[in-house]
């Protein structure tokens, strides 16, 4: 790993466990009602590209074909020295889920107003995972609110820290 790279390395367990991206606006977007885990089909140059950090989920999010899901609009850039054996960077990537998982999953997006997108892309225990969110929309008002609260977090913490 080079000095001043990107990838931020937070010590899960293993050497091999990190975090490689995260999506803040999923956070910010929608409000979150469950999480759960699952794992991806990759190609091996997208797995060396995940391990130098080069992935974006901003505006990713799961679909369901043939009630298989997977993973839309998910950029991971090509790896560099791959060179003619690189993958395209915003395929449809595979969703692997236990099957109970799957079937809880599908029959809550079946109500109005849910879906499913990442929260967060890592490694554990040398396999790339997805934390993966059903979320309900926000509406402008609670973005608005949010924002807010954050600001008078904000600057209370720096009263605080100015008073000591």
């Amino acid at each position: 790993m080079k000095k001043g790279s990107t990838v931020k390395r937070k010590n899960l367990s293993n050497q091999n466990d990190f975090v490689v991206t995260v999506n803040r606006k999923a956070r910010f977007d929608y409000s979150i009602l469950e999480t759960l885990e699952a794992g991806l089909v990759l190609t091996g140059s997208e797995v060396k590209s995940l391990r130098k950090g080069n992935c974006q989920l901003k505006d990713s999010y799961v679909v369901f074909k043939k009630s298989e899901p997977y993973l839309q609009k998910a950029h991971i850039s090509p790896y560099g020295p791959a060179a003619g054996n690189n993958h395209e960077p915003e395929r449809r990537r595979k969703l692997l889920l236990h099957s109970y998982e799957l079937k809880k999953l599908i029959g809550q997006l079946n109500q109005k107003g849910l879906s499913c997108v990442p929260l967060k892309m890592y490694f554990k225990r040398g396999k790339a995972k997805l934390e993966l969110a059903l979320v309900k929309g926000k509406k402008r008002g609670d973005k608005r609110e949010a924002i807010k609260r954050k600001e008078m977090d904000r600057s209370a913490r720096r009263a605080m820290k100015h008073n000591r």
